[in-house]
């Protein structure tokens, strides 16, 4: 399971994640990332993965492509920290995503 929570203010707009990146809940959070970023919004993008447990590689992918749009990921801890860290490296050094 997967929960999505939208946090608009006047600084940003903050997509924060909490449990499993994986299976159906990698296509919903594709939705609702669509769904704001279809607004054309000026407000800078944030991806709070802070309460994240796993994310499988589908997860891995759609944060990439999250990522190349320009939203920020935050992370804390071993797991998101490692993620966030391989996701950032990969788009800097030009590698292609699905």
């Amino acid at each position: 399971m997967l929960k999505i929570t939208t946090v608009t203010n006047a600084e940003s707009i903050a997509f924060r994640l909490e449990g499993r990146l994986a299976g159906p809940w990698v296509k919903e959070l594709e939705r609702c990332w669509d769904s704001i970023v279809g607004t054309m919004t000026t407000h800078p993008l944030i991806v709070d993965l802070s309460a994240v447990t796993y994310v499988d590689s589908d997860g891995k992918d759609l944060l990439k492509k999250i990522h190349r749009q320009g939203a920020t990921l935050v992370a804390s801890g071993c797991l998101t920290s490692s993620i966030v860290k391989e996701i950032t490296q990969s788009v800097r050094s030009g590698e292609r995503t699905k």
